[in-house]
């Protein structure tokens, strides 16, 4: 299917990432121009490498995001790269801290908020000139299940994920009749190197192997995913490629799942 987005310019945040990566090449497959944006520079030139011969090189720009004046910087960055953008898909999250409420500190709290909602406060500010001037627009923000669906174990997680589930609700009111369109993606255990992380320090206090750990995740952690598996990154990058385009132009202010039924409720 074409996305009729060819010419459009994309930037990506957390774009080294599984997601990000193959959120890249969708796009990069469709004639989009893409700066891929993350945190180090060594892990955006793997991204580059892994995705190969495209129809074009992406633009790498490595900028943390911790503060607005980085976010104000990287919007400098790209319009002197490529100009102004026509889609941003914001990617950049972190698990955080995990384990008992009682055990996590102030800080963990901070820094799971600053990563997942803050920074992508941040740069849609910084770029939201860019987005308004051409008319035309989406923004998709890269959600998660437990933005919904809350675990006791991951509550900073899915507090800021929460949080930013309802900036991207609320934000879809503000610009929608300039052409600008929002909308969120909420996937669920990802094969991704975050849950690889995971899965990891599962496999060490099970005594067991990732694989071992795979399955009782499913089994004991996430019932409702029906298909019995981790789902595969590319299959999130397709939403998010279809949000990105014109084939989703009455698509505004939804929460895509792509979940394989983890949530257990409508």
């Amino acid at each position: 299917m074409d996305l009729e987005i060819a010419g459009r310019t994309a930037l990506i945040t957390g774009a080294a990432g599984g997601i990000g990566r193959h959120t890249a090449a969708a796009l990069l497959d469709e004639g989009v121009t893409v700066v891929m944006s993350d945190q180090s520079a060594d892990d955006l030139e793997e991204a580059r490498a892994w995705l190969g011969e495209r129809r074009s090189v992406p633009v790498l720009i490595a900028q943390d995001l911790s503060t607005d004046a980085a976010a104000v910087e990287l919007a400098a960055k790209v319009a002197e790269q490529v100009g102004d953008i026509d889609i941003l898909v914001n990617g950049a999250g972190i698990t955080g801290a995990t384990g008992a409420f009682h055990e996590i500190s102030d800080d963990d709290w901070v820094e799971a908020i600053t990563t997942n909602l803050l920074s992508a406060v941040r740069v849609t500010r910084a770029l939201l000139p860019a987005l308004r001037r051409g008319g035309w627009g989406r923004i998709v923000y890269v959600n998660s299940e437990d933005a919904v669906q809350p675990y006791d174990d991951e509550l900073p997680y899915c507090a800021s994920k929460a949080g930013l589930l309802s900036f991207a609700k609320g934000l879809s009111r503000s610009y929608a009749d300039e052409g600008l369109l929002v909308n969120s993606v909420s996937p669920a255990f990802i094969n991704t190197p975050m849950t690889d992380a995971m899965m990891e320090k599962r496999a060490d206090e099970k005594g067991t192997d990732m694989d071992g750990a795979i399955d009782s995740f499913l089994d004991e952690e996430r019932p409702y995913m029906e298909l019995g598996r981790r789902g595969l990154p590319e299959e999130v990058a397709s939403v998010i490629a279809f949000l990105c385009s014109e084939r989703a132009s009455f698509v505004n202010g939804s929460n895509y799942r792509v979940d394989s039924g983890s949530v257990a409720t409508l």
